[in-house]
């Protein structure tokens, strides 16, 4: 078999782990394939001001359109909510932590007014204005190393991660805080591993073996929101689903750029229901802001 992943440390490492777990399934040799996508090509811009949709996945579903490569290894929130052609997303493996951190030789509550906390991401960018934080957000770009080393080389005093991409990594003795789901509301599949393959790939018995239902549950009452909002990385959006002796709950809120909170919902239900407690999430949402 072979798989195609983007060339970041991040991404080698995911698939690197899912090529590990394959090895307990099959025999077959799995051969790594790295693919460069357009947004590995972009380092000057904030995601929310180009199209993003697909930028960091479209040639990687190309290649399994294609026939290059047998399956892609993504990290599920860079999905856009529908796939290309046949493609489907197959399994998803047990998830990583959904929680924001933050990289800094500041505690939060001790940033200083005026920091320069960096982030490309508009929901961040939110969520800090709804703290009512003073910082001077500037762009920050590279792989999850490089922007470590521009917070420890003092280019920026902060910036706000996802804490699974650190785990996965080796690189927690860089955490200075973890947010709550509540404070700091991830985005749409934080965490989760996406496996994607062809609808009538001959490979997909073997690849569906990955799939740990749960997370599979939560992350599609997640994508489910997104998908009925019809909004990606352009909006202020976080969501997040948890599931817990097969009940789900969900939390979503939506806020404008400067932090003010246009919805905030939180709906419960089983985990067995999770994209109808998705939709109700979104219907709720609707109902506030249009």
């Amino acid at each position: 078999m072979k798989v195609g992943t983007r060339g970041s440390s991040l991404a080698t490492a995911q698939t690197n782990g899912i090529i590990s777990e394959l090895s307990n399934l099959t025999d077959e040799k799995i051969d790594m394939e790295i693919i460069k996508t357009t947004g590995d090509n972009i380092q000057d811009s904030q995601l929310y001001n180009i199209d993003a949709k697909g930028i960091f996945t479209r040639e990687l579903d190309n290649a399994v359109l294609n026939g290059d490569v047998d399956f892609a290894v993504h990290s599920l929130k860079d999905l856009p909510t529908e796939l290309e052609g046949e493609l489907k997303i197959v399994a998803v493996p047990k998830r990583e932590s959904p929680n924001e951190v933050l990289v800094s030789k500041y505690a939060w509550d001790e940033i200083p007014s005026g920091a320069v906390v960096g982030t490309s991401s508009i929901r961040r960018e939110a969520f800090c204005n709804y703290h009512e934080k003073d910082f001077n957000i500037k762009t920050i770009r590279g792989n999850i190393d490089t922007r470590i080393n521009k917070v420890l080389s003092g280019d920026y005093d902060a910036t706000i991660m996802a804490e699974a991409g650190l785990k996965r990594l080796g690189l927690t003795e860089h955490i200075k805080q973890r947010f709550s789901i509540e404070y700091f509301t991830p985005a749409a599949g934080q965490g989760a591993i996406a496996v994607v393959a062809r609808e009538d790939s001959d490979k997909r018995n073997i690849l569906e073996m990955l799939n740990h239902i749960p997370s599979f549950q939560e992350v599609t009452a997640e994508k489910k929101v997104l998908e009925e909002l019809g909004v990606g990385c352009q909006w202020p959006l976080g969501v997040s689903a948890r599931i817990n002796e097969n009940k789900l709950k969900l939390c979503a809120v939506l806020l404008d750029k400067e932090g003010k909170v246009l919805s905030r919902v939180n709906v419960n239900g089983s985990a067995d229901e999770a994209s109808k407690l998705g939709l109700k999430a979104a219907k709720l949402m609707m109902e506030d802001y249009i």
